[in-house]
């Protein structure tokens, strides 16, 4: 069965393992800063009740779910929590149910969204009155939007100076994963100041016999990923090319 509601990402940030979708979980409020495992999720409207699962994120304010078509939809992470109310979907009026799955595009900043946007201003006005939880969260997510950084989908050249070298929990492994922490991260063209980054200290990494201090250059992906238990926002994936400069 195809599902006609479904906003599909064009591109998203996809979780590697089971701890992250955890840590983001609980970033989002889906889990509670105590959880040690996932639980089942549940898309609700238009008469449906879904089983899904989180599969990744477009920003901080945008999760991926799955559902067991293999279909993907983008969905604010607040929406999904109001749907695993048990009663969810029994409000008074029979009319804002059924309008429920269109106020999604409006919560949702995608590019497949954008056309609903202009279509329904009125639901998105009806979800406010019914939840009750209309100034505060609308303030914080404008404020997010406006210090995020805009990070290219493709590879780019960047330089860094190296931070730290330090080891993070991994709960699918008898071992701590090894990670280096960077500082001063800039992409070079467009010139664009990242600051904190980190990235796993791979093999080629380590070939390269990095020392705390170096600045280095390379070519690489960044995406926003927080550092497990370090105030460090952003990962840098599969770096290569990698060059030391001198000071």
């Amino acid at each position: 069965m195809t599902y006609t509601f479904i906003i599909q990402p064009s591109t998203y940030n996809a979780f590697e393992n089971e701890a992250e979708i955890i840590e983001k979980c609980k970033e989002w409020g889906l889990l509670s800063d105590k959880a040690a495992k996932m639980k089942a999720f549940f898309y609700k409207g238009n008469g449906m009740n879904l089983a899904c699962t989180i599969v990744g994120f477009v920003d901080n304010v945008t999760a991926v779910i799955e559902f067991d078509n293999k279909q993907q939809h983008c969905i604010h992470p607040s929406y999904l929590k109001e749907m695993q109310a048990a009663n969810y979907g029994s409000k008074p009026s029979v009319s804002a149910d059924e309008e429920e799955p269109q106020i999604e595009p409006t919560k949702v900043d995608t590019p497949e969204a954008a056309e609903l946007k202009a279509e329904q201003p009125k639901a998105k006005e009806l979800i406010v009155d019914i939840s009750e939880a209309s100034k505060p969260p609308k303030s914080k997510v404008k404020k997010e939007k406006k210090q995020k950084l805009q990070l290219p989908e493709e590879k780019v050249k960047l330089s860094a100076i190296v931070k730290e070298f330090t080891t993070v929990p991994n709960h699918f492994s008898d071992n701590d994963d090894e990670v280096v922490i960077y500082e001063a991260v800039t992409i070079i063209e467009p010139e664009t100041e990242i600051g904190e980054a980190w990235s796993s200290h791979s093999a080629t990494l380590k070939k390269n016999e990095l020392a705390i201090g170096d600045k280095i250059t390379f070519e690489a992906k960044i995406v926003a990923k927080k550092l497990t238990k370090y105030p460090v926002p952003y990962k840098i994936n599969n770096p290569a090319k990698i060059q030391k400069v001198d000071s």
